[in-house]
């Protein structure tokens, strides 16, 4: 093979060409420019650039360029910016408008941090989109909703904002991520989450299609599962889909060390060059992989062009998707970007104001018997593990300052009329082996050579739930760490890709305590030194160090003395976002921690009025006799959780925060962690039997707003086949129902309403969602009627029609609902709409995908190749799994034709049925040998007559896999 870089002419100087370049002509399309700028480069720079971090090409004006800001909701891990409140949270503001103003803010402070370092990228990795589908998800707080469509018009309104709206530069160019069907870390890099089609195109699909069709991001990134049997980073006719629908290409950019995994965990490819291979053909366009080390992926690429693994052409497309957005950031027209900004544009005044408002406007009022708001002359008691701490997410930045719940509360009401404990436990440890008690050097190391009763070994320990303790010398206010093998009170806070602040107890028999590291698993012993140092290196409790326990406090001593005098007791409930919970981290369960229960136990049995106050990154189960005078929920708000939060429960801001994500009444209605068809499971707010506690939109005002009647009028609308799909932002109106609701405000104050509308059809022949489908934002002033009129475009009724792929509105009736939320409907209309039937699935002449199956058991969605396709096999650890095909037109139909393959050797067979009649109509056994891509037709004649339309109920055993059936 001639080297490439040997045969291609030297390119002149663009300082020579500048008036013949059309790369540097400002006034050409982007696309145009950057075909141009290809072009110019050799095939060596052009591999160059598919790495995350890419070299720079002088003599064509490119700087040293990576992938990659983290802007979740605020700038991340750059030093000092702004913390809004996570997506999950500002999610429960239902504003748009609001959650656009907070990306522009992100996006400024991004162009704040490249104009003081360059190498800051201008390519964000934010929204993320994944439909929060299980409360249990460890990425819980990363997302916006549980309800796709309410997901994308979010997303797309903060993706907005960091997007800017020239036409032609854009402030930072955000990546959707992760796409797709990714909503467990237990396994994240190795499971395959199942998606028959409608599940795909209804409830996954749909936050990632929208964003991109309303041409505000400019990436995504796969993630790091597999969706039916393929790992999603190969996953190229998925990739395919969401191009088709952006409004221009995206770049594709992998996750970090995903590219590896491909050979390493997955084992999907054999060696990595050939995995790269597959990933570029699939549409992956940047490799992040092996930090900033560019190396490996560079010869892995080159090897796979030398071993014809790989064309140019399939690296000159991606090498083009990255210039065009390095274009769009206006990389090379300094001189023409309008969102050029100076390094000092952080924390600015209007930033700060816009923090409050946002923690303000996503604080849901879950439930209130009038405690709230608070009364000006109320003594208040704040208690808990949230009382006046402010904590951190992962992807969270550096705020400028904090302020915590009950300092907030003092500058609004009063340092007498406030009250204030954490509920932590202090204690001392004294060694069994020195006899010194610990405590902590200057330095924050932790020796066991003090004594009983000196400020420096006072220790308070919280309990955070199933026995995880964070350990904070109270000298100091520092968190125990055991980073470093030295444990040391030098933390200011949970943090790191492993936390270092977290340990375990264990009690021996004789009553002594031994203390583990939980992120190292390593116990804490006692150095034979001069001071007994404290390090994480035993393997076992028996070889740890032992310590007695001496209580100075009780948590709950603490607790009452605060709540002695108070009117009202604020109790202060939730996580620590490093646990329980976060990135490589599922839940342990959706409780809440049984110690916090015990306090708000305790705290309410006073005389006190209780307020429950969680704060979190996701809902809790919470307990049916909780015997709260309130409930309110904020997620982790940032730098301005105290006084927003308090601008809300002392009534100087209305609440209008209304829950993005139900919360259920039990956890057997979030269903599987790993079960991603919410049709069959039925589970979401869409498909669950049993209402959530607090549904979907669910949230009090301190006004009385009810509804008072519902009309909808249908206007001729007609059932159908749609051009667009549910929620797309660049449909044409179309056909509509128009729903007028009477709405009144019986309250004294002035109530800021969501208006909701919802849509069920219990007579459709399919399992169909309980779905939003209309909604808007009112504000009454008491005593106040008005009528609001929501318009629902009929393709928000559609449902996929698996057996022609493509939307349809089907004839029936359609219940319009409306209510304070999607668990609780006060009016109905019912609309009879009129049309043609969905025809029966052709069989006869046509292969049928196995994969659009109606129903399903012991089945499982697997790839029908390594690069296209779906098919389906047995349920690993069971024998047989059975399919059904529903309104098979088989009319004339003499033979079966399957299209099999098996996974194993063994017994593998396939028997087709009338799922009707149970009459068998053919079965084949899958012939021995090959791999499991090795596929087979195998044609029998059909047993007996066959209907004109039949429901087929397909048996596979043993080994057998299916891609298809056809009848001729």
């Amino acid at each position: 093979m001639v080297d490439d870089d040997r045969a291609r002419p030297a390119t002149p100087s663009p300082l020579l060409v500048e008036d013949r370049a059309p790369y540097l002509d400002p006034g050409l399309p982007v696309e145009q420019r950057a075909r141009d700028l290809l072009g110019r480069l050799t095939r060596t720079e052009k591999v160059a650039l598919l790495h995350q971090h890419s070299p720079a090409v002088e003599r064509l004006g490119l700087a040293p360029f990576h992938t990659g800001a983290e802007a979740l909701h605020g700038v991340a891990w750059l030093g000092t910016a702004t913390v809004f409140p996570q997506p999950v949270g500002l999610a429960c503001t239902w504003d748009a408008d609001l959650v656009r103003r907070v990306g522009e803010v992100v996006g400024t402070e991004v162009r704040a941090k490249h104009a003081a370092d360059p190498s800051v990228s201008l390519n964000v990795w934010a929204p993320v989109v994944n439909p929060l589908r299980h409360p249990a998800w460890g990425r819980h707080e990363e997302g916006w909703s549980q309800d796709p469509h309410v997901t994308a018009w979010l997303a797309t309104a903060y993706a907005r904002g960091l997007r800017g709206d020239h036409p032609v530069y854009w402030r930072t160019v955000p990546t959707l991520k992760h796409y797709l069907a990714y909503g467990n870390e237990t396994d994240r890099a190795v499971t395959s989450s199942q998606l028959r089609p409608r599940v795909l195109h209804e409830y996954e699909l749909p936050a990632y299609l929208h964003p991109a069709a309303a041409g505000v991001v400019g990436a995504v990134m796969p993630s790091y599962n597999l969706v039916n049997g393929r790992p999603n980073h190969v996953a190229g006719e998925l990739l395919d889909l969401l191009q088709t629908h952006a409004a221009h290409p995206l770049l594709v950019v992998s996750d970090a060390a995903a590219p590896g995994n491909v050979v390493t965990f997955e084992r999907y490819y054999d060696d990595h060059v050939e995995s790269h291979a597959a990933m570029l053909r699939a549409g992956i366009d940047s490799f992040t992989d092996n930090d900033a080390d560019a190396r490996p992926t560079v010869e892995r690429v080159t090897a796979a062009l030398e071993r014809g693994l790989l064309d140019e052409d399939v690296v000159d497309r991606a090498v083009l998707r990255q210039l065009e957005l390095r274009l769009r950031t206006g990389e090379l027209d300094p001189g023409r970007d309008p969102w050029v900004v100076g390094p000092d544009a952080i924390d600015l005044p209007a930033h700060r104001a816009l923090a409050r408002e946002s923690v303000a406007r996503s604080v849901v009022v879950l439930e209130n018997d009038g405690v709230l708001p608070l009364a000006p002359d109320a003594v208040v008691a704040v208690v808990g593990p949230h009382a006046d701490r402010v904590l951190h997410d992962w992807y969270s930045g550096t705020p400028p300052y904090l302020t915590g719940l009950a300092t907030a509360l003092r500058d609004r009401v009063g340092a007498a009329h406030v009250r204030a404990a954490d509920g932590a436990t202090r204690v001392t440890l004294t060694c069994t082996t020195t006899g010194g008690t610990v405590r902590a050097l200057p330095d924050g190391t932790l020796v066991a050579d003090g004594s009983a009763g000196h400020d420096t070994s006072l220790v308070d320990v919280t309990d955070w739930g199933d026995g995880l303790l964070t350990l904070r010398q109270v000298a100091t206010d520092l968190l125990w760490s055991g980073a470093g093998w030295v444990v040391r009170a030098d933390a200011r806070r949970v943090g790191g890709w492993v936390a270092q602040e977290s340990f375990r107890t264990h009690r021996h028999a004789d009553g002594t305590w031994s203390v583990q590291h939980v992120g190292t698993g390593r116990w804490v012993r006692v150095q034979h030194d001069t001071q007994g140092t404290l390090v994480a290196e035993a393997h076992t409790p028996d070889s740890a160090a032992r310590f007695t326990l001496d209580i100075v406090r009780s948590g709950s001593q603490a607790v009452a003395q605060a709540v002695a005098d108070a009117d009202v007791v604020l109790v202060t409930a939730g996580n620590d976002p490093h646990l329980h919970g976060r990135e490589t981290e599922d839940r342990p369960h959706l409780d809440l921690p049984a110690s916090q229960l015990a306090l708000w136990r305790s705290a309410a049995a006073g005389p006190a009025r209780p307020v429950l106050v969680v704060v979190s990154s996701y809902p809790y189960v919470l307990p049916d006799d909780l015997g709260a005078a309130a409930v309110v929920w904020t997620s982790h708000g940032g730098q301005e959780l105290g006084p927003g939060l308090v601008d809300v429960l002392t009534g100087d801001v209305e609440p209008t925060g209304r829950l993005a994500h139900p919360w259920p009444a039990d956890a057997s209605q979030a269903g599987d962690l790993l079960d991603y068809d919410v049709i069959a499971a039925r589970t979401t707010d869409w498909y669950t039997p049993a209402p959530p506690r607090y549904g979907l939109g669910h949230g009090l005002t301190y006004g009385d707003v009810r509804c008072t009647s519902l009309t909808v009028d249908a206007g001729g609308a007609a059932a159908g086949v749609q051009d667009a799909a549910p929620g797309d932002p660049t449909a044409p109106a179309g056909p509509a129902l128009a729903a007028h609701l009477r709405l009144t405000n019986t309250g004294t104050r002035t109530a800021h309403e969501l208006v909701q509308v919802y849509v069920d059809a219990p007579g459709h022949r399919l399992p169909y969602p309980h779905r939003l489908v209309a909604h808007t934002r009112t504000t009454l002033a008491p005593g106040q009627d008005a009528e609001v009129t929501l318009t629902v475009p009929v393709r928000e009724l559609a449902v996929r029609d698996v057996t022609r792929d493509l939307w349809v509105v089907e004839p029936g009736e359609y219940v319009l609902s409306t209510g304070p939320s999607s668990a609780h409907a006060t009016h109905r209309a019912v609309v009879h709409l009129d049309g043609p039937a969905v025809p029966p699935r052709e069989l006869l002449g046509r292969r049928v995908p196995a994969a659009s199956f109606d129903t399903a058991t012991g089945i499982d969605l697997v790839d029908r190749t390594r690069t296209a396709g779906d098919a389906v096999q047995v349920r690993r650890g069971a024998d047989h799994g059975a399919l059904v095909l529903r309104d098979c037109r088989t009319a004339g139909a003499r033979t079966l034709t399957l299209d099999v393959a098996r996974t194993a050797p063994g017994p593998a067979s396939v028997e087709v049925r009338d799922a009707t009649t149970d009459a068998l109509l053919g079965a084949v056994d899958v012939p021995d040998g090959g791999s499991r891509y090795d596929w087979h037709e195998r044609t029998v004649a059909l047993v007996g007559p066959v209907g004109d339309v039949v429901d087929l109920r397909v048996t596979l055993r043993g080994a057998a896999r299916l891609a298809s059936v056809r009848a001729d």
